[in-house]
C-alpha cells in the first residue's frame, strides 16, 4: 500500500512536471486515489455553498456557519469523491431513480416536458446537463449509503422500550388552542388611534355584536373564515397571547392585548388538553429517533474505514487562504 502511494503521487507530480512553462495549470487541493480535487473545482463548491448560506441566513448565524464551512468543506468534498467512487467500484445503477426524481420535480412545478424544465432552468442560470449529473452523482452516494449502512441497521424492540421508560417528557403534547383574533397594527396606527379604535371594538362588542363581524370590519390581520388562525401548540404564540388565552374556556373572549407587532383582541374557539402519548403513539418516533442515530454513528464508522483503506493526499489544507 505505502508503494502504490508513492507512485501514485510521483505519477501527478511527474504529469504537472511535462507541462510546458506557458501552459495554465490547474492547482491540485487533494488526491483521493485515482481522482483528484482542483482548485477551482473547491473554489466553485465553495461559493456556491456561501450563497446558500447567504440566502437561508443572517447575522451571527451566517457568520458560523461560513467558519465551519472553511473548515469542513474541504473534508466534505474527499467524503464525496470517496462515495462515488465506490458507487462506481459497485457498479451501481440509478438510472431509474434519476428518471423518477426528474418526474417528480417537473411534476411539483407543473411542468410537462423536459424542454420546458430546461428553459426553466436556463433561466435562473442552471446549466441542466451538468445538474443532472450532479443529482445523478448524489443518488450513487444515497445508494452506496444503503447498500452499505441503511439495510443492515436493525432496531432492538428493547431500545424502543427502554427510551419511551427513560424519556417520559419527550412524549408530553402540550395543549393546543384554536383561536379567532381581531388584529390592530401599531405600524399603522398612531397610539391615540389604537386606543379609539380598541375602545370602539370593545363597546360594539358590550352591546352584542358578533366578533367575527367586528373581524371583517375591523381587523388588519387574516379575515377568512371570522379571522380564524387554526390552532397554536403551547410554546408556538407570542408569550403574552398565550398568557392571554391560556385562561380562557372555549368561546371567552380575551381582553386587548399587546404584542410586539400590534394589538390583539382574541377568541378561543377550541382548546385540546395536554396528554401524554402511550408506548404504541410514541413508537414510531422512538423508531425514527433510534433509526437516525445509529445512521448516523454507522456512516461515520463506513466513511472513516473508507477514508483508512483510501490513498488521502491534502496539497492545500487551507485552499482559498481565509
Amino acid at each position: 500500500m505505502i508503494v502504490k502511494k508513492i507512485c501514485l503521487l510521483l505519477l501527478v507530480m511527474m504529469t504537472v512536471s511535462l507541462l510546458l512553462p506557458g501552459d495554465v495549470v490547474e492547482e491540485i487541493v487533494a488526491i483521493v486515489n485515482g481522482d483528484v480535487i482542483t482548485l477551482s473545482e473547491y473554489r466553485e463548491q465553495f461559493n456556491t455553498t456561501v450563497q446558500m448560506l447567504r440566502a437561508q441566513l443572517s447575522g451571527e448565524a451566517y457568520f458560523k456557519e461560513y467558519e465551519r464551512l472553511k473548515d469542513t468543506l474541504l473534508d466534505m468534498m474527499i467524503t464525496d469523491l470517496l462515495l462515488l467512487q465506490k458507487a462506481r467500484e459497485q457498479n451501481l445503477n440509478v438510472k431509474e431513480q434519476l428518471k423518477a426524481t426528474i418526474e417528480k420535480i417537473k411534476e411539483d412545478n407543473h411542468l410537462s416536458s423536459d424542454e420546458e424544465l430546461i428553459r426553466a432552468m436556463n433561466a435562473q442560470g442552471i446549466d441542466y446537463n451538468v445538474w443532472v449529473r450532479e443529482l445523478e452523482e448524489n443518488l450513487m452516494r444515497q445508494a452506496v449509503i444503503y447498500v452499505e449502512v441503511d439495510r443492515n441497521i436493525v432496531l432492538n424492540d428493547s431500545e424502543i422500550v427502554s427510551y419511551y421508560k427513560k424519556k417520559p417528557e419527550e412524549f408530553i403534547v402540550p395543549p393546543e388552542y384554536r383561536i379567532k383574533a381581531i388584529y390592530l397594527s401599531s405600524a399603522t396606527n398612531p397610539a391615540y388611534q389604537l386606543e379609539e379604535k380598541r375602545n370602539v371594538i370593545s363597546e360594539k362588542l358590550k352591546s352584542g355584536t358578533a366578533f367575527e363581524d367586528l373581524v371583517a370590519e375591523y381587523s388588519e390581520g387574516p379575515k377568512e373564515n371570522g379571522g380564524d388562525l387554526g390552532f397554536f401548540k403551547k410554546g408556538e404564540l407570542d408569550r403574552n397571547i398565550e398568557q392571554g388565552i391560556e385562561k380562557l374556556k372555549p368561546g371567552e373572549i380575551s381582553s386587548w392585548i399587546e404584542a410586539k407587532n400590534g394589538w390583539y383582541l382574541v377568541k378561543l374557539e377550541e382548546k385540546k388538553d395536554s396528554y401524554q402519548k402511550t408506548f404504541d403513539q410514541a413508537r414510531p418516533e422512538i423508531e425514527q429517533k433510534l433509526y437516525l442515530q445509529i445512521r448516523e454513528q454507522k456512516i461515520n464508522e463506513y466513511v472513516k474505514k473508507l477514508k483508512e483503506e483510501s490513498f488521502i493526499k491534502i496539497l492545500k489544507p487551507n485552499p482559498l487562504n481565509l
